[in-house]
């Protein structure tokens, strides 16, 4: 729960005094022997704690849903297997899980999403890191439009769809091979693009490197470059973007807009 939630709880008589100050005065973080989880991230940022899933006991990884669960009413995980799927469906079988992004989650109902986010890829074989960008996007409040296969080596196929791209307040561009896609993208519209080099390519690729190299080095303005195969930090990112220019347009955060 966010400052602007309690308060207006508070306000409309839905909380007490004393539960306000409760939550405001709660220590930062949750003590949990094997991990400390930030329940005060929200309040800070406006994004609750994300679970990173891989390679976590699943012991651990169970009781840490929970108490996100507990706290928030929904919960998002990245990078989630098949077992952890199955582990966590046996206690939350409302758990939604998705096997091309990895991501795992309970969502609430009926969410309100805000402005909209272009997410872009080269190639097919980039949806998986596009997809934990946009499906983190969304879970964050934003409205997405995914226009995949839109590589270099068939401009055209992009020029199709640059419209949407050119409407959007935020772009994330993801490439393997030699990354080529966000360049072209950052030559064609007004806002930021996010850059996601991605581990896709033959054997120079050098696992995603090639890609980190181009975008690093593209000399279109108005990128900015993400971590290889990244996709969980392009979204979070490109959600800041969105919820600043939905601002700046008299748009209130949470305020549903019309979108196609």
């Amino acid at each position: 729960m966010d400052t602007q939630e309690i308060l207006l709880q508070f306000k409309n008589g839905q909380m007490s005094l004393e539960e306000a100050e409760g939550y405001l005065k709660r220590q930062p973080f949750e003590e949990m022997g094997y991990a400390k989880l930030d329940s005060h991230r929200k309040l800070r940022s406006g994004f609750a704690e994300v679970i990173f899933c891989s390679r976590k006991a699943d012991a651990h990884l169970l009781e840490i849903f929970r108490r996100l669960y507990e706290e928030e009413g929904e919960v998002l995980g990245t990078r989630a297997s098949r077992h952890q799927y199955e582990l966590l469906k046996k206690e939350f079988p409302q758990v939604q899980y998705d096997e091309i992004s990895h991501i795992i989650k309970i969502e609430k109902k009926g969410k309100k999403r805000i402005g909209k986010i272009a997410v872009c890829t080269a190639g097919t074989a980039d949806i998986p890191v596009a997809e934990e960008a946009a499906q983190t996007a969304e879970f964050f409040g934003s409205n997405v439009d995914r226009i995949y296969d839109v590589g270099v080596s068939g401009i055209h196929r992009l020029m199709s769809r640059l419209d949407v791209i050119q409407s959007a307040n935020c772009v994330v561009a993801v490439a393997g091979m030699e990354g080529a896609l966000a360049s072209v993208i950052g030559g064609l519209v007004s806002n930021p693009v996010l850059a996601v080099p991605t581990s896709v390519g033959y054997g120079a690729n050098m696992n995603g490197l090639s890609a980190l190299l181009t975008m690093i080095n593209s000399c279109a303005n108005g990128i900015a470059v993400l971590n290889i195969d990244n996709g969980y930090g392009a979204g979070y990112m490109a959600t800041q973007i969105n919820r600043l220019a939905e601002r700046d347009g008299n748009h209130s955060f949470g305020e549903e807009t019309e979108h196609e």
